[in-house]
């Protein structure tokens, strides 16, 4: 296989070498309230994560810091510690400022396999030393020169209260003979008034390498390097980071970029001149734009929707074929490709998908002390089986639904979010059309319960000191986990028993009723979906009508 396109393909169809994620990014112009909002779903297969936290700390001098690969948990060596280090919860510290990714791949000979960063490392460490998102891309690209980073091609949403950042970074191989310098990347500051995403296709193509502005910024070396590699002959400025890095194939349009088109295509206009894009398939189909400005401005609420997309409305759909079962589940089987009869085929691969370990919004609010203005509401499974619950930025400990002493990939606990919520979404898979409204309502009311106290929960801690808002929302975060974790297996429980054996238990309410003589009311059947009923028909004809006598 062609070594340009292999981590792309491999990445992009969700294997266990890397993540295959979605973020989503709205900055504050383009908010209802003049939040900036930045989104992340880990997908991958097996993975177990909670909320990670770092607390706030002081080092001495000379204190060194031993990098594990965030993939593999594999050792890489040591950097130089910070002589202070930020709280850090989830993927947003205590200044507010947000780092996410998804991974693109690109050349596959531009892994330096000699670096000590990884693309998860280097996250967790910049969050714990950066105040804003220009501060972050400047120790990013610094700490991987001086140590190297070892991952494939990387693209990274980096967002404070104020701005938001796509930035794409690539080793430049192992042998220094080629490259003095360690990467090459690209950053570049998305307008306020438009919105962005990426989903494991580079998605940086030409940018204005004379701006004056400071929203541009990139390695000396960016184009350089491609020439040196006999990669790229033109001019300058007619220069494509993703074309000449990571050049988006099938896989990196219809698998990945398709997801970005179906957030743009949910809240701005002329999508549908894009679609062949996505589809991947037309050679000379015009590129999606980086950016695009939405009809209207967007919440909290609208982001978490764009997080739970399954292609819903469009020709991507997951509900017109028999690949979602009896009950059309809007997931698919992985991997993604597959073979019948010698011919490779795909699966639609949504923003809302089944291996997702975590998925979040993080919400950021110039307006606000930090402390109060930064929330990363956290889902522990796929977006659309479970509530995003507030954890705010100052907190200095982590829930334990997200953080469960004895629960891993492999030890399952009722008081672990991560496992609970699981039970309750692979319950609700086989059986989506028939049981997911049930989830639905549980997801939703819990949802609406923390927009209906944000302001008042806020109100309070704004009347207290510093000390006392931290221990306050530490609190509340807490209290909101712990509510959501009962009320996650409550529902568990409920869907055993209105859903046993195919049925479905009648309710009102919210309980169940019974008869005249105190017995369950009658069941109902549901039998078939009638979509599901006439492809039955079609597949075996006259195998099953009934005789008319």
């Amino acid at each position: 296989m062609n070594k340009r396109f292999f981590l792309s393909l491999v990445l992009c169809l969700g294997t266990t070498v890397a993540f295959a994620c979605t973020n989503l990014i709205v900055p504050k112009g383009a908010s209802k309230d003049g939040s900036v909002f930045c989104t992340y779903s880990a997908d991958d297969y097996g993975m177990f994560q909670g909320l990670a936290h770092y607390p706030r700390a002081k080092h001495a001098a000379g204190t060194m810091r031993k990098i594990y690969d965030w993939d593999t948990n594999v050792y890489h060596g040591e950097i130089e510690e910070a002589p202070e280090t930020y709280n850090v919860v989830g993927n947003i510290n205590e200044w507010q400022l947000t780092i996410a990714e998804t991974t693109f791949g690109g050349r596959e000979e531009m892994v330096d396999t000699t670096g000590i960063l990884d693309y998860g490392s280097l996250i967790y460490v910049t969050l714990q030393r950066a105040r804003n998102a220009r501060e972050a891309i400047k120790i990013m690209t610094t700490l991987v020169e001086k140590y190297g980073y070892n991952s494939e091609g990387e693209t990274f949403s980096i967002c404070d209260p104020n701005e938001a950042w796509i930035m794409e970074m690539m080793g430049c191989a192992s042998d220094r003979k080629l490259s003095k310098e360690r990467t090459v990347w690209v950053a570049l500051r998305i307008p306020d008034d438009m919105i962005c995403g990426h989903a494991n296709q580079s998605r940086i193509s030409r940018f204005n390498m004379k701006d004056k502005s400071g929203n541009v910024l990139f390695s000396k070396n960016v184009v350089s390097y491609a020439r040196k590699m006999g990669w790229y002959s033109g001019k300058d400025e007619d220069f494509s980071f993703c074309n000449a890095y990571a050049f988006p194939d099938f896989s990196g349009r219809r698998i990945c970029d398709a997801r970005v088109w179906s957030f743009f295509n949910r809240y701005a206009e002329g999508m549908e001149k894009y679609l062949p894009w996505a589809e991947g398939r037309a050679a000379d189909a015009e590129p999606m734009p980086l950016w695009v400005k939405p009809i209207r401005k967007l919440g909290i609420e609208d982001v978490e929707r764009a997080m739970r997309d399954h292609f819903e409305g469009t020709p991507f759909s997951l509900d017109s074929d028999i690949g979602g079962g009896i009950w059309q589940m809007p997931y698919r089987p992985t991997p993604l490709y597959f073979k019948v009869d010698g011919e490779s085929y795909f699966n639609e691969r949504p923003i809302s998908t089944q291996q997702a370990s975590f998925s979040f919004v993080t919400q950021m609010r110039s307006w606000m002390p930090r402390e109060i203005g930064g929330i990363i509401w956290f889902a522990n499974d796929d977006g659309n089986m479970a509530p995003y619950t507030p954890n705010y930025c100052c907190i200095t400990s982590v829930p334990k639904p997200f953080h469960t002493p004895g629960a891993d990939e492999l030890n399952f606990s009722f008081d672990n979010a991560y496992w609970v919520q699981n039970w309750v979404s692979n319950m609700v898979y086989p059986r989506y059309s028939l049981m997911f409204k049930t989830l639905e309502q549980v997801r939703d009311s819990l949802d609406k319960s923390y927009f209906k106290l944000q302001k008042e929960i806020e109100d309070a801690a704004l009347a207290m000191n510093e000390s006392e808002r931290v221990e306050y929302l530490t609190r509340y975060s807490s209290d909101k986990a712990n509510e959501m974790l009962a009320s996650w297996n409550k529902l568990a429980i409920k869907l055993i028993v209105k859903y046993n054996d195919m049925i479905e238990k009648p309710e009102k309410n919210g309980v169940f009723t019974r008869n005249a003589q105190g017995m369950g009311s009658k069941v109902v059947r549901p039998g078939y979906p009638d979509a599901y009923s006439r492809e039955l028909i079609k597949m075996t004809g006259n195998k099953f009508k009934r005789p008319n006598k």
